[in-house]
């Protein structure tokens, strides 16, 4: 038998690094050939790594969410034959199921008390399955120390409760500086936890799930704290009668075959709002860019790329119409139709999934009254589509029920002034209020 090193493959042009998203397999596993390991993600995909041979897994070098460098040992298995060698950094890891590795690898001693941990040459072993949770059991009773403290515990305590199904957060420490020792762990056992209940028999609930960042997750999250910490915001709230825009969506959806015989699709409000953000961009194309803030160059587009920002299982992710100033109601309604599903499926490519030159974000039925909609950087304006709700409004004699709906919109204040962000927003409403503009060239 041998060992068969698999190394991070080039997963594409110009990557160096890639993040560690999933992994299929445990220490211990029986892999066939061309069986999925796990899973990396760069900035352009999510790649998935084959296993090259069967064989039997003995060490998974990272973790899920750790960044690993293209061409670093990422599994070792148990091979038919001689393999393809051991690497030497990799040569002595620590057994996986090792109880001592696993506690070096998840816990390290409190900074209240020197320790010595031993440590070994190798990359760090992966101690648990990619999708395990780090979960305190519920107790009764509340902590004998304040919220959020570290229990203080050598390695063998922490174990020993662990077995047990012990909080040790719910246990008080009797050595110095309040650590909790074996004697500790076996009183509370004995015991038993304290309960604590309050009016009605109601019973305090200390859980704490810790939820590591990664992927898409992870993603998103830097693309917001770039967007928010270098993008000066300033959002404008209109509110926009879409009851006429609604009586001319009802009788074209009636209308589903075009003259061709096609079928057509259903029309709904987004393809109107991209058609008259088109108009509304003829008039103020500055609105239609990117913002270059490190060079001090503003990228102005001719064509129109709208980004739909969509919620998936997985996280938002924001497919874009390419060139919705040469689509029709119907083709921009198409595309937003196929480019919603691939974006569910995770099937949207690279290349539908960047070169927007502005976004809009909705949130449906789900849209609220008002939002503050985050910039898709570095773009410099975005969209957003609250509510529709029928309200009373005034004509001047009496109060009437109309179809209501507020557009929030932000938009970079370091390149696009108040005055012109309202001229563009009050585009779009006079051309959703009064719908056959937009058919007018």
């Amino acid at each position: 038998m041998g060992e068969h090193v698999i190394k991070l493959p080039d997963v594409g042009e110009g990557v160096a690094e890639a993040e560690l998203v999933e992994w299929n397999v445990k220490v211990g596993d029986l892999v066939r050939e061309d069986s999925v390991l796990g899973a990396v993600m760069t900035d352009k995909a999510t790649v998935e790594i084959p296993s090259p041979t069967d064989g039997e897994v003995l060490w998974l070098g990272a973790e899920v969410g750790d960044t690993v460098a293209i061409g670093s040992p990422i599994v070792r298995l148990k091979v038919a034959g001689d393999g393809n060698g051991v690497e030497s950094d990799t040569a002595t890891a620590k057994p996986e199921n090792s109880p001592k590795a696993d506690l070096a690898a998840v816990e390290e001693p409190a900074r209240s008390e020197p320790a010595v941990v031993a440590k070994s040459p190798e990359p760090k072993p992966v101690s648990k399955p990619a999708s395990a949770k780090v979960l305190a059991k519920p107790a009764s009773s509340g902590a004998p120390r304040p919220e959020g403290e570290r229990p203080i515990a050598s390695p063998a305590v922490r174990q020993r409760a662990k077995e047990a199904g012990i909080d040790l957060r719910q246990i008080a420490g009797s050595g110095p500086a309040g650590r909790i020792t074996h004697e500790d762990v076996e009183a509370f056992l004995v015991r038993g936890p304290q309960t604590a209940g309050t009016a009605g028999g109601l019973i305090r609930n200390n859980t704490v799930e810790d939820i590591k960042v990664v992927g898409l997750r992870r993603k998103i999250a830097e693309k917001m704290s770039l967007s928010k910490s270098r993008i000066p915001h300033i959002t404008y709230v209109e509110e926009i009668d879409v009851s006429a825009l609604e009586e001319l969506r009802a009788s074209l959806n009636k209308d589903k075959r075009a003259a061709n015989g096609l079928e057509r699709p259903k029309l709904t409000i987004l393809p109107f709002l991209m058609r008259a953000m088109v108009k509304a961009i003829a008039e103020q194309p500055q609105l239609n860019a990117v913002f270059d803030d490190e060079a001090g160059i503003v990228h102005q587009h001719g064509g129109v790329h709208i980004g739909m920002a969509a919620q998936t299982p997985n996280g938002l992710v924001v497919p874009v119409v390419k060139h919705a100033e040469a689509r029709d109601l119907w083709d921009c309604a198409a595309e937003v139709i196929r480019l919603a599903e691939a974006g569910r499926s995770g099937a949207a490519t690279r290349e539908e999934l960047s070169g927007s030159t502005i976004t809009i974000t909705s949130l449906g039925a789900m849209g609220g009254v008002a939002t503050t909609p985050v910039i898709n950087h570095p773009e410099v304006a975005i969209v957003g589509v609250n509510k529709m709700m029928v309200r009373p409004v005034w004509d001047g004699a009496q109060f009437i029920p109309r179809k209501m709906m507020n557009l929030s919109s932000s938009f970079d204040h370091r390149v696009i002034d108040g005055w012109d962000a309202a001229v563009f927003v009050q585009r779009i409403k006079a051309l959703l209020e009064t719908p056959a503009l937009i058919f007018m060239d």
